[in-house]
């Protein structure tokens, strides 16, 4: 080999050497893009499922909210029933003031507004879970302000009964 077919020759590793520094350059480059993104993708996806958590959390309170004052109104009025065939006055007594009690404590279900915890007042939080007539799986919770649009596609909150 001469000196002048070994001067091209490295003078022709030297170019190819400069461009795969180049296209190294680029992959790295774009690598640190794609680890960014998957970084803020998984950010995202850890916020919306804290978020979808805390809204299963607040539609499974409400609904435990909503059952023990139905529990609480049915067992009352079961008692109310039971108050015209008893015959002894202080039963009858003790037993209309356990009545007022359970009243006392399904209003208290329906409406705490000094803890917020109430039916109506969980009812009325900007972020309360709904459940549409769009979902189409029963556990899929959606969270939208409580006023939509057309209120009869709606399921949540539930109708309010007459009896309360």
């Amino acid at each position: 080999m001469s000196a002048h077919e070994s001067m091209e020759h490295a003078e022709h590793a030297e170019h190819a050497s400069s461009e795969n520094r180049k296209i190294a350059l680029l992959i790295a480059v774009i690598a640190l893009f794609l680890a960014l993104s998957e970084t803020l993708g998984k950010g995202a996806q850890t916020e919306a499922i804290s978020k979808n958590v805390e809204a299963s959390n607040l539609w499974a309170f409400f609904q435990a909210k909503s059952i023990r004052r139905t529990v609480v109104q049915a067992t009352s009025d079961q008692a109310r029933l039971s108050l015209g065939v008893m015959g002894d006055d202080a039963a009858k007594a003790a037993l209309q003031k356990q009545i007022d009690e359970w009243q006392k404590t399904a209003a208290r279900y329906r409406s705490e507004p000094e803890t917020g915890e109430g039916s109506e007042q969980l009812a009325e939080r900007p972020s309360t879970p709904r459940r549409t007539a769009t979902s189409r799986r029963p556990n899929t919770i959606i969270t939208r302000s409580l006023r939509p649009p057309s209120r009869s596609r709606s399921c949540w909150p539930p109708p309010r009964s007459s009896r309360a």
